[in-house]
Parts: structure tokens; sequence; C-alpha cells
């Protein structure tokens, strides 16, 4: 929001610190300004949930309108903001390309449309795995989420907070704190703001025993860090609304508890029920990346991966002509709930182990991949589970050991829009480099509890550090294939681990690399 013509985060804005003062909302802005940059971030891919943009144009149209237009102060003014679908490129270009136009004129026709939106959709949705629409609707924020379209009167329930002793109501296997409203139901939990802890993360699993000529990995708890928390509302014996309503989560939500307890809650209660999540309820309740830890080693003409896991990892068949025997042992360990369903998950776990046993073994990658994404030289390619191909190439800069640049090469059959699929490969891209270079929470290893509660804490890129990203899109009339975001997902983190180093020149032995010269730099 703008607070007498300044950007504002309006969730950590008292309310008391505006009285007196002008408060201007997304539909308080100058209609021009918002149809042109939204029809600006839908032309560049610049939106795919939606749910971030709203405030993304309030704060661009405030810069606009103070002259602050240069890169950095893109890149400044978005680091106040979370998108977590595009991997920011496709945002800060439509930035670039709206501050260059023309000031927008009230009334101006829009443009014609040069894009089949319903193409557009249609590889949104081979992505996003779910109903997705594009189109200029979509970054006003008009997708209908969940909580949006709540009755105003709905009791509001919300997840009992850890240590509270309320009353509360059991549903979908968890304990809800239910008042009038979410103010009053806070109040009722005595809910606190959650706060990033001094405890640093760590390895769910100790590294396992390396074979000869074979490497090793540990992974961390990551979050997801989707940014609409999860949501649902029902009236009694009716339908409850689904937290996905036009993408977004990259699987996390797949699970989630909250429609089933907006179900069980109105039934009992006889009133319709929002059931609101906080930040600090979506991760804890959220479900994670399995953190595991593995070892793996080519000879043969096979790679063996071996390791153990916090949940399950499916095998996916290998994307080299070579053959891949994989063994996971399933174990429990403490803390927060895991999820197959997340992006790429298994498919980026044995690509790494699987490209960094390669790598050890000096086995030469052209003789290795498939001809329809080694056109252009890559270091690593990654099959999703449908078929679609992906090749990164991760540059590091050698005098500072920063990421300066990612490749892609995409082969995902018929694009159907270009435009779309790019946006989600660098959001892959985005999310592959921080899963290996930078993010992680830290849990309590004995009670499991999540201890980092705040999404900078959870260690994502920023605008300022995301590397520029060069993606290729094979020209195909083949049946569209889906997922191709996880397969740049996992050719990209093991691309990144191929290219890393230690302060001591070793490969880095567990995610994040915080002790490697890449990550030092994304993290400043």
């Amino acid at each position: 929001m703008l607070v007498d013509g300044d950007a504002r985060v309006a969730c950590v804005t008292p309310a008391a610190r505006v009285q007196g003062r002008a408060v201007t909302t997304l539909v308080g802005l100058d209609p021009a300004v918002c149809a042109t940059l939204a029809e600006t971030l839908v032309a560049t891919g610049g939106s795919q949930c939606g749910f971030c943009t709203p405030g993304i144009i309030v704060r661009l149209a405030a810069l606009r309108a103070k002259g602050r237009t240069t890169p950095t102060d893109i890149e400044r003014g978005l680091a106040a903001h979370l998108c977590r679908c595009t991997g920011w490129q496709p945002i800060v270009e439509a930035a670039t390309e709206w501050f260059a136009a023309p000031e927008p004129v009230a009334g101006a026709p829009a443009p014609a449309a040069t894009r089949d939106l319903t193409a557009a959709g249609r590889r949104a949705e081979l992505e996003s795995g779910g109903f997705q629409r594009v189109g200029i609707t979509t970054p006003l924020g008009d997708a209908g989420f969940a909580d949006d379209t709540a009755p105003r009167d709905a009791l509001v329930a919300i997840p009992r907070p850890p240590g509270a002793t309320v009353a509360t109501v059991t549903a979908a296997g968890a304990e809800w704190v239910v008042g009038e409203s979410l103010d009053a139901a806070r109040r009722l939990a005595g809910k606190t703001q959650g706060r990033r802890t001094t405890v640093a993360d760590a390895a769910a699993f100790a590294l396992p025993e390396c074979p000869p000529g074979g490497v090793r990995l540990a992974t961390s708890w990551v979050e997801p860090a989707y940014l609409e928390p999860d949501a649902s509302w029902c009236v009694p014996d009716g339908t409850p609304a689904g937290p996905l309503a036009n993408g977004g989560a990259f699987g996390g939500k797949v699970g989630s508890i909250a429609p089933a307890a907006a179900q069980e809650l109105a039934a009992a209660l006889g009133r319709p029920v929002r059931v609101v999540f906080a930040r600090e309820d979506v991760v804890r309740l959220g479900p994670k990346r399995p953190p595991m830890a593995g070892s793996a080693v080519a000879h043969d003409g096979r790679v063996e991966v071996r390791g153990v896991a916090a949940g399950p990892l499916p095998v996916f068949a290998t994307p080299y002509a070579v053959g891949l025997d994989v063994a996971w042992t399933v174990a429990e360990v403490a803390g927060p709930p895991v999820s197959d369903a997340l992006r790429a998950v298994g498919l980026a776990e044995q690509t790494v182990l699987t490209e960094a046993a390669l790598d050890a073994a000096g086995w030469d990658r052209a003789d290795l991949v498939d001809e329809r994404a080694a056109r252009v030289l890559l270091d690593t390619v990654a099959r999703s589970a449908d078929g679609a191909l992906a090749g990164a190439r991760v540059e590091i800069d050698a005098a500072t050991g920063r990421v300066s640049g990612v490749r892609v090469r995409v082969d995902a059959g018929d694009p159907l829009d270009e435009i779309v699929l790019r946006s989600y490969v660098t959001g892959a891209v985005h999310m592959a480099l921080g899963w290996v270079l930078t993010e992680a929470i830290a849990v309590d290893p004995d009670s499991g509890e999540v201890l980092d509660l705040t999404i900078r804490s959870f260690g994502i890129i920023r605008p300022q550090s995301m590397p520029p990203v060069d993606v290729e899109i094979v020209a195909s009339i083949d049946t569209p294939r889906a997922a191709a975001s996880d397969a740049v997902f996992a050719a990209v983190a093991a691309a990144t681990w191929n290219a890393i180093t230690r302060a001591d020149g070793a490969r880095p032995e567990r995610f994040p690399a915080v002790d490697s010269r890449a990550a030092r730099m994304l993290r400043r």
C-alpha cells in the first residue's frame, strides 16, 4: 500500500501508524497504471499464481512516481517482496519495460492480444499441476483465492499455537482455536509473532560411508515458502473451498488439512467457518522436502545410489544411457511433515548424486545425454517423469566465486506458450540455486520443532543476488510434456553442485553448501 505516497508493506504496518494519513491500495491506483503494468507482467511471464503481484504493482507505481527507475531501484524495491514462482527475472524485465514506456494514459485502449492465453493456461497447468489462468486479471490479484471468497460473517479457526491452553475444537487431526473474527481467534490463542532462531541449521542425517571413487551428500530441512498461506472455508453440509485457486505452492498444499478442517468445523458448529493459517502455521504444519543422506559411485556401466531419507523418494528413470541402481531407506527422524509432492523431489536428489558420480568417474557427458538436449553442450541433463528434458550449465566467476550466469535448454514437446514456460524455468532455477547454496530452516533435533518461522529466515535468494538466466526452448510439435520445470530444477541443482567448491577446493558434502564461495556471495 501507499502511505502518503510511500510504499509500505501492509501486513507489518500497525494501523495506528497510519492514522490521519492518506492510504492507497491497489484499487485506488490510476486504472491506466494498473492496466498497463498488469499487461506488461503478463507479457513477460512476471505473474503466475498472482498472489504477490498486487503488492509489487503498488511498489512499482510508487517507484515510477518518484523517478526511481534504475535497475538498482528495482532490485531494492523488490527486496521487500517475495515471488517464489518466477525467480524474479521476469518481474525485473516487466518493471524495466514499463518504466521505459510512455506515461500511462487513462482510457487508452489495451494493446491487441498476440498470444493464445488458453494455450498459455494449459502450459501453466502442466507446470503447476493444477488449474491456472493467464491474463491481466491474474497479476491484479483477481484469482479467487480462498480467503478472499469466504463469507465475512463466518467464524474463523486458526491452528492452536504451541503451548496455548485455550479451549479448542478438534478437526482433521488437529486442534483449532475458533473466534468470531481473525483478530478474536488470535487473541484467544495468544498468538505471538514468529522469530528467526539463532540455532544453526543442520542436516537431518549424518553423512554415510562413501565407497572408493564415490561421492556423498546430506541435505537439510527446507521450506517451500509459497507466499499464500493455506486457507479454506465451508458452510455446514457444503464443499470446502480449495487452497489452490490459481496454482502455486509447488506441491506444498496437495495434502493441506485446511479444507477438511473447514468442512468438519462447519458441520460441528453449525455455521460457516474460515480456516486461516498464519506464516508460522504454514512453516510448522506444512510439508517439507524430505531431507536425505546418500552416496553414489559409477562403475561397470552403472551408477549405484544408496541412502536414507526422512520420507518417500520416488524412483525416476535415469536420463542417461547408463543403468541406475537406487536403494533408499526411509527412516523416522524428528521434524515437520514431509511430502514427495514437492517440486522435483526424488528426481533432483538422484540427478545430483548421479551427476556427481559421473563427474567423479570422468565420464564423457556427450556420450550419455539424450541428443535432443545435447544440441547445445550443457553440463547436466534431467528428465521429468512425463519425459520433458532439461539441460543446464552454471557459470562461476573464477575471481569472486559468484554464480555469474545460468544457461538452460528445455525440451517440453510443444511448449504451447514460451513466455509461461520460460517463467516457470526461471523460477525453478531460482529454487534450485537456493536449495543447493542458501536455503535451510533450523529444526530441533529432539522435539522436531521448527525454529525458523519467518520468510527472511529461510535463506531465499534476493532479487539483487539472482544471477541472469538464459533460457533456450526447443521448438517442437510433439505432444506437450509436463513438469519441464522439475527437470530444470534437477539439472540446475546438479550443475551447481558440480560447479562449486569449498574454500579448500573440495566438493561440498551437504546442502546448503554455505561453506562454498558461491553461497557466501549469494547471501550478501
